[in-house]
């Protein structure tokens, strides 16, 4: 089992409250985690965690099961044209080819398998309450089909008492008892979409199973993907660490812009200084500023606990303030695109926002804060392009649709709003640009930039 060291800033304590971490080991007569795994796994659900999660087991399961409702997903999958890291795709071609990866809309079709991991999207509606729709379809589909000997692993990011109330107990009432019938957990999965540097196999993972034979089924199963699996005492306790890893990130970055603004009014580079202090071994944990926060994690999951405490008359105000400032952010950025073009603010002033997806290195545009950014350049008249070498085409809440710029000409446009910067794409003509407003606080090719 590798070691490793605990992200807490907590001065350094951390060693003496690891041991409080139970790792799982494989049986003395079992797999090591890299053998041969379950005959057959079905992974209900293929989008940005699914589909790498089924890629993952090709090599350590004969039989993968790739279930997925939507039709136009699974033609993008068998076409090999689904957005993935460079390193998985050899591994999708080499697993459609050899049959081991197989796709499926029937979700009856989990009866057939040994395991099942549920990786279905969570995301909330406009008013930020929780959409549980795919979740409970994908669950009330899982149970429905489950038969006796089965692992069930949910690894959506959701509220304390999912797994209970939509695996657990919807099973027992089938005569199918967790830890006796089937085996059932939580294991949030921690993909890093875009980011080579945290691949499956080196990112530890956290099961809590219903029982404690269900936490070593399910600990045995997640142990195919990963070197470093915990145990927890309860998928409660999984659901919770989940909801606080997002929550600790939406925090941090919602200070870190505040305080870029403050480095901005005090004439500082917040790289520099957030560089700076992270030089401290202990007691800091920083972030970098940005024009926003996108994804499928941080604007959303967050409301999944603040619903869940306000039905039970509970406030959290600290990260309701972090919501609400990641929620004005976009708006901030227009402000300052206002402030620098000039007395006629936007209006009929030509931008051009540069990377329009929500981190670079994805094609993934699901709460991208350029969105919104676009949306009120437009509302306040100017004429909006933008360029993104991974994303043909947006659309905007009104259903307007705008396509990528393919050549752009800096001398083309008033205003440039550097947004996201994708590796290994040609961002020269950007200084050509008359204005550059910099939102990333890190583009550097155009001498002349201003920061938000």
């Amino acid at each position: 089992m590798a070691s490793q060291e605990l992200s807490l800033a907590i001065n350094g304590r951390e060693r003496q409250l690891s041991a409080r971490l139970v790792p799982y080991r494989p049986p003395a007569a079992g797999g090591n985690g890299h053998g041969p795994g379950p005959a057959t796994v079905a992974i209900v659900g293929l989008g940005y965690v699914g589909l790498p999660t089924a890629l993952a087991l090709h090599g350590r399961s004969p039989r993968i099961l790739g279930i997925d409702i939507s039709a136009g997903r699974l033609a993008v999958i068998a076409a090999r044209e689904a957005d993935l890291a460079e390193a998985d795709r050899p591994v999708l071609d080499a697993a459609l080819r050899s049959g081991a990866l197989e796709l499926t809309s029937d979700t009856g079709a989990v009866s057939a398998a040994d395991a099942v991991i549920i990786c279905v999207p969570t995301p909330v509606d406009s008013a930020h309450v929780p959409d549980l729709a795919a979740l409970r379809g994908a669950c009330a589909s899982v149970v429905a089909g489950a038969r006796p000997g089965q692992t069930i692993i949910l690894t959506s990011t959701t509220y304390v008492g999912t797994t209970r109330e939509l695996l657990t107990e919807p099973l027992a009432a089938r005569g199918l008892i967790a830890g006796r019938d089937v085996f059932v957990a939580f294991s949030p999965e921690r993909i890093d979409p875009g980011n080579p540097d945290h691949e499956h196999r080196e990112t530890p993972r956290v099961v809590g199973g219903v029982t404690t034979a269900c936490a070593e089924r399910a600990a045995g199963l997640v142990s195919l993907l990963t070197d470093r699996v915990y145990v927890l005492s309860s998928p409660e306790a999984a659901e919770a660490t989940k909801l606080y890893e997002n929550i600790f990130r939406a925090v941090s970055l919602a200070l870190a812009n505040e305080f870029a603004d403050a480095c901005t009014a005090l004439g500082l580079d917040p790289i520099e200084v957030t560089l700076a202090a992270g030089t401290k071994p202990y007691g800091f944990l920083g972030a970098f500023p940005g024009p926003g926060v996108g994804g499928h994690c941080i604007p959303c999951d967050p409301y999944y606990l603040l619903w869940q405490l306000g039905k039970r008359d509970h406030r959290s105000p600290l990260i309701e303030q972090a919501m609400r400032s990641i929620a004005l952010r976009p708006g901030r950025v227009v402000d300052r695109a206002a402030e620098m073009t000039g007395a006629a603010g936007l209006a009929g002033a030509r931008v051009v926002v540069v990377g329009a997806s929500y981190k670079a290195g994805v094609a993934d545009l699901r709460e991208s804060p350029a969105i919104p950014i676009i949306d009120g350049l437009v509302a306040r008249g100017a004429a909006v392009s933008f360029f993104d070498p991974l994303v043909p085409v947006l659309r905007l809440p009104s259903g307007r649709e705008i396509r990528t710029v393919r050549e752009p000409r800096g001398e083309d446009f008033d205003l440039a709003i550097v947004h996201t910067l994708h590796p290994g794409a040609g961002y020269a003509w950007v200084a050509a640009c008359k204005q550059v407003l910099d939102a990333t606080y890190q583009f550097d090719a155009a001498p002349h930039r201003a920061v938000v």
